[in-house]
């Protein structure tokens, strides 16, 4: 379909305070309120760019089973330690062994796939480095879904496999790893698992990566081969520490998901650094975008689930997977537990004078928790997926002093696109708050003054999926 001409849309103040209605097509939906143990405070006044579940995405979420994600957790356990420099040709304990049952696994959801879910070790050989200290073979496990529709479009989802007690170099005592990290990668086979019956118009990698302990090396890895590939990767999301709803203190938040997101971006370049500080746009990197759209998508009653985003790359002194995929320009976040519990995590096996037991055990996780964060993460890939692509070279005109806002964009290749929607906030509101049908176009006038509000644009298809949003960036 070719897209249509040139469309304005023209506000009256009235109409431009009240113009989230001209978007009813996307209707702001309230967050669910979570019971009173839920120490978390849910947002009175939802985006605008709300995304209601479908029937489909309820069935899809509705599979996602707690007792697979413990069992998975505790085979993990099992084999003693996963520390990226324990055995690996030891078929019941060490990282090999965690290797090849992670492998055996995968397989066994691709058997069900139909052929379009197909199964890789990725591995090479980590010369000497920090925390490596002879030459050590780090292998990847993925699974990759080939979407039906735009296969080039790629979305992945990790946890690591790796796990480590107190000195981080010690690869032969027993770190069972449960929250850190058997928990993400639970999360990341039981989305395997469900999703492989399924058919997502762009293409899901499942990871298990390996060496996070030491140093991010798996996730590295990963990302270089895909960026060597040129792949259009539109989103990364990395599990890491999603076991437990239980703090330090004892209290609990099982409700929550915490998902760090960085502004600035890690790729920025000397040029984008200055054009991001002539419009203001430290809060509206691709990766603020995708928080966003996780919280459109994954925050309702079919996962019961409240998103707090942090507006950080990660925790401090602490890093993630997701960190490589953004020094190579790919948006990407970290899904984490509420409040961390450091006792059960990083920590020898032990139990100390007072009777306080140490060590990453799966009696301290909650595993109906994790199905949650499962169920956050199967919302927001399975929309990803099936939704359009977020808008490309999408442009705010400032050729002319005017106090109307000209919009441009590049009309996406989906089949089943049907049009694209305006969205604006004040400069100071951290949710999209506007919403406007822009109809099949590629070019949008609107009478509101782009000096004063923050624009967006997001993609439409036949089914009222939406996509991300993207930022413009000014063309003079």
């Amino acid at each position: 379909m070719r897209p249509s001409p040139t469309r304005r849309t023209v506000l009256t103040t009235t109409a431009a305070t009240s113009a989230a209605a001209l978007g009813a097509a996307a209707p702001a939906a309230a967050a669910p309120r979570p019971p009173a143990e839920d120490h978390s405070s849910s947002d009175p006044h939802p985006p605008a760019t709300t995304q209601r579940p479908t029937r489909e995405l309820r069935a899809l979420l509705r599979e996602i089973d707690p007792a697979r994600i413990e069992a998975t957790t505790r085979k993990l356990v099992s084999f003693g330690t996963r520390h990226t420099l324990s055995a690996q040709d030891d078929s019941a304990r060490g990282i090999g062994a965690a290797r090849d049952w992670l492998a055996a696994e995968l397989r066994s959801y691709a058997a069900a796939s139909g052929g379009r879910m197909t199964v890789e070790l990725q591995s090479y050989v980590q010369e000497p480095a920090p925390r490596i200290p002879a030459p050590t073979r780090i292998t990847n496990v993925i699974a990759t879904l080939r979407g039906a529709v735009t296969p080039d479009r790629v979305y992945v989802v990790s946890g690591h496999y790796d796990s480590r007690v107190s000195d981080v170099m010690d690869a032969t005592s027993d770190a069972p790893g449960a929250d850190d990290d058997a928990s993400g990668v639970a999360v990341v086979l039981e989305l395997a698992r469900v999703l492989a019956r399924r058919r997502p118009a762009s293409t899901i990698v499942f990871a298990a990566v390996a060496g996070e302990e030491q140093g991010l090396y798996g996730a590295t890895y990963m990302a270089q081969r895909l960026k060597a590939a040129g792949a259009d990767v539109q989103a990364m999301f990395t599990n890491d520490i999603v076991g437990s709803s239980t703090a330090d203190d004892g209290t609990r938040d099982p409700y929550t998901v915490r998902l760090f997101a960085e502004g600035v971006p890690s790729s920025e370049t000397p040029e984008q650094a200055a054009i991001r500080r002539s419009v203001g746009g430290e809060n509206d990197s691709p990766t603020r975008q995708l928080a966003r759209f996780v919280k459109d998508v994954a925050e309702n009653d079919a996962t019961a689930a409240h998103i707090r985003i942090i507006y950080r790359r990660d925790r401090y002194r602490r890093g993630g997977d997701h960190i490589p995929f953004l020094e190579r320009g790919y948006p990407a976040a970290r899904f984490t537990e509420p409040a961390e519990d450091f006792a059960h995590q990083h920590q020898d096996v032990r139990i100390d004078d007072t009777g306080k037991q140490y060590g990453d055990l799966p009696e301290f996780c909650d595993f109906a928790y994790t199905a949650r964060v499962a169920r956050v993460n199967a919302a927001t890939l399975w929309t990803l997926s099936q939704a359009p692509g977020t808008p490309t070279g999408t442009k705010i005109l400032t050729t002319d002093l005017t106090n109307a806002t000209h919009l441009t964009w590049t009309r996406g290749p989906e089949p089943d696109l049907t049009g694209y929607e305006i969205v604006w906030r004040e400069t100071t509101s951290p949710h999209w708050t506007h919403v406007l049908p822009a109809g099949d176009v590629t070019t949008h006038e609107i009478d509101l003054s782009k000096d004063n509000v923050f624009f967006g644009v997001r993609a439409v298809n036949r089914a009222g999926l939406r996509s991300p949003v993207a930022f413009p960036s000014p063309q003079s």
